[in-house]
């Protein structure tokens, strides 16, 4: 499962004048330099054949003959990452996909927010907890959860941390996706035998489970570049994606993704300009390559409607044949008796809603990007989570508020119908 790339040292972190933002303030700890260096010599955590095989599953989706669930924890934990675990989130991103395959007719490729996703930006460097001004919890690569000074401290050992979580989640995805491609094999092979040729001969579709997360973090990023065949690659995950706060074409980290051939995403927030758009596609995408880039919609339900269109326009006119994602969730948060949470009548009016935009507009509605529990979290308002008292029931994120399993499949059967 792991790579035997060569460690990659042309590609520097912060060359001058390269900004990048929401970075850990680690720079002056002892534990900084041999954390990066022990990155840095580690093995890679994905191959390019898998990449490669990601690629092809995410152009059929690009082309209109698939669609794409990517979901999972808004921050994952140190402490959910053994076999069980894993085997939990991938039944929920599981059931999801299997309704919307039966629901669209389609295949569905899956994609968890897996593997990785331990580092979030935040809007604000600090926070007041109890009259204490700490730092902002900014995922477990970077600090920890405890309102103390100590907890909330950045410490760099936590990537080397985060790196070993991911090797195990990664460990896993890869023996799941070698079980059910034994399956799908097995299932090919019967159907031959029945003289159903025209199944048999079907091209391959590998629907996963493949991993993706935020590269927020350069350090962690830049140290895990690896290059195999004269080609340069990613081994922290299959698709990284960048946030609406990491985007700008003159950044550090568009600067990384424009450098390696893993897929790569992009969110769009309401404050995305199409000159910028065009701008950082063209950097992502320069060979206009379906499977290349995906674009991940969240602007808000009261705003979708009028600020997709011509982000869509610029993109297709631009020639790039982008996954479009819908990620409802991130634009309709709001604060209730003290807690952030989202209505589901509002995720669900934004996923319908750009749906309808980009089929409007001749463009394939490629999925959902989700943050969804494995349990039955009450993060969210709607269906059984019925009132703000039943909020604090189970509201253990460690970050921003999550979907449970039912109120998913509410939303994904909504999406459908749209």
């Amino acid at each position: 499962m792991t790579g035997d790339g060569a460690r990659d040292t042309s590609w520097q972190p912060w060359p001058t004048g390269v900004e990048a933002p929401q970075q850990p303030d680690w720079a002056a700890h002892p534990a900084y330099g041999p954390s990066c260096t022990a990155l840095a010599s580690a093995p890679a955590l994905v191959t390019p054949e898998e990449l490669a095989r990601l690629r092809r599953a995410l152009a059929v989706v690009a082309g209109g003959g698939a669609v794409m669930l990517q979901l999972g924890d808004c921050a994952e934990s140190f402490e959910e990452t053994d076999a069980d675990q894993v085997r939990a989130k991938t039944a929920v991103l599981h059931a999801l996909a299997d309704e919307v395959a039966d629901g669209m007719g389609l295949p569905v490729l899956r994609v968890g927010r897996i593997g990785g996703q331990f580092a979030k930006p935040r809007s604000l460097p600090h926070e007041e907890v109890g009259g204490v001004l700490l730092p902002a919890f900014r995922g477990h690569m970077v600090n920890g959860e405890s309102p103390t000074p100590e907890a909330r401290a950045h410490d760099p050992r936590r990537m080397v941390r985060a790196y070993e979580a991911s090797a195990d989640v990664l460990r896993a995805l890869a023996r799941e996706r070698d079980q059910r491609a034994r399956r799908l094999q097995d299932f090919r092979e019967l159907q031959g035998s029945k003289g159903l040729q025209g199944f048999q001969g079907a091209p391959e579709f590998e629907d996963g489970p493949w991993a993706s997360h935020d590269a927020l973090v350069v350090d962690y990023e830049a140290r895990l570049v690896r290059t195999e065949g004269g080609r340069r690659f990613l081994g922290s995950t299959h698709l990284p994606w960048l946030g609406d706060r990491t985007r700008a074409p003159d950044s550090a980290h568009v600067r990384l993704l424009a450098s390696v051939v893993n897929p790569v995403a992009l969110k769009l927030g309401p404050s995305t300009a199409t000159a910028e758009l065009r701008e950082v596609c063209a950097l992502l995408d320069p060979y206009r390559m379906p499977g290349r880039l995906t674009l991940i919609v969240r602007m808000g339900a009261e705003r979708v409607t009028g600020l997709l269109p011509p982000l869509v326009a610029a993109v297709r006119d631009a020639g790039h044949r982008p996954v479009w994602l819908s990620d409802p969730m991130h634009g309709n948060t709001v604060r209730e008796a003290g807690r952030k949470t989202r209505r589901l009548t509002d995720i669900v009016d934004e996923a319908s809603r750009c749906k309808r935009v980009l089929e409007r507009a001749g463009e394939h509605p490629g999925g959902l990007h989700l943050e969804v529990a494995a349990s039955d979290v009450t993060e969210c308002l709607g269906g059984k989570v019925d009132g703000v008292d039943r909020l604090a029931e189970r509201y253990t994120t460690l970050c921003d508020p999550r979907l449970n399993p039912d109120q998913a499949a509410e939303l994904t059967r909504a999406w459908v119908r749209a």
